[in-house]
């Protein structure tokens, strides 16, 4: 089961932290950006080769720290073809380096397109009978909008393959307040509805740790949502972005925790990926050295993160 792995990685490395994989090629390093041109050419092909040359290196440099990483799909797409290719082959080398994958597409749509990218990402295609692995994350997030048919096919797909998913319940933009936020005839706000939905969809998930592989996203910078929705998904496991570059904290963040220490993973993606370029790494690293940078900080935050929890 999805949730099992997760926690037994975290409890290994002793890490609720996880690694955003959203690269840009002005985060790249010129060095792996001016080889990548120059063995591939300087258009999609050169792009999508040094992406993958930068992911690995920084996957190199904390595999042993953290417990996962999370590529972000609109960083691939955008490099059409040769990104998706750069995509799948990020997906494999963390796997291979034992890291739990979470591809964050945040898809969904009415139920039969919803199967179709459960079974691209997490479940399996069929092709003459066969069934036949794609991109084979270990986990995907995914949009609630369209309602439990469109959920259904992830949750399917979880229980078939134990994958896993988290559900956007409050996501960590500025603007998520202008639907999210809304008041229904209940008496809730929409993103209260939601977890309590995220609560009631996870129950036949549940593993021997006693958390659901129907996760929930839930943003640092949302500190007093956070413990609402804590209160309400006490068994979901928290997907939480908005850390460090957003502006969300170690203190903002442990709201999504439980008082075992567990129930959450917090994602940092450019204050890992462009720690070289900041104040506090880059004197001390070259941009030649950017992978020490990378480890440096993801240990740094590993740090900040138990210390607010208490389990440092």
């Amino acid at each position: 089961m999805f949730v099992d792995r997760l926690i037994r990685k975290i409890k290994e490395t002793n890490n609720p932290s996880v690694v955003g994989l959203d690269p840009r090629l002005e985060f790249i390093p010129s060095h792996i950006r001016e080889k990548a041109f120059k063995d591939e050419g300087e258009g999609l092909p050169g792009a999508a080769a040094a992406i993958l040359d930068f992911n690995k290196k920084i996957i190199d440099s904390v595999y042993d720290i953290v417990p996962a990483v999370k590529p972000q799909l609109a960083y691939y797409e955008m490099y059409g073809i040769e990104g998706i290719k750069a995509f799948y082959e990020t997906v494999q080398y963390a796997k291979s380096k034992g890291l739990i994958v979470i591809a964050d597409g945040k898809r969904n749509d009415i139920g039969s397109t919803a199967e179709a990218y459960s079974s691209a990402h997490l479940g399996s295609a069929a092709i003459n009978g066969k069934k036949v692995q794609v991109f084979d994350a270990d986990a995907l997030t995914v949009n609630p909008y369209p309602g439990y048919d469109g959920i259904k096919p992830f949750i399917s797909d979880c229980e078939l393959y134990g994958k896993g998913i988290f559900i956007l319940v409050k996501t960590s933009n500025k603007s998520s307040g202008q639907l999210q936020d809304l008041l229904t005839q209940y008496g809730k706000s929409i993103y209260e509805i939601v977890a309590e939905l995220v609560n009631d969809w996870g129950k036949a998930q549940t593993g021997e740790f006693g958390y659901s592989s129907i996760g929930a996203v839930v943003g640092a910078t949302y500190p007093n949502q956070a413990k609402i929705l804590r209160g309400i998904m006490k068994k979901a496991y928290i997907l939480v972005p908005g850390y460090g570059a957003q502006g969300g904290t170690a203190k903002d963040a442990a709201h999504c925790f439980n008082k075992d220490g567990l129930g959450a993973v917090i994602n940092a993606s450019r204050s890992i990926m462009c720690a070289y370029q900041s104040e506090k790494w880059a004197s001390v690293f070259s941009e030649e050295e950017f992978e020490k940078a990378c480890r440096a900080e993801a240990l740094s935050m590993k740090d900040e993160i138990n210390a607010v929890l208490g389990t440092a």
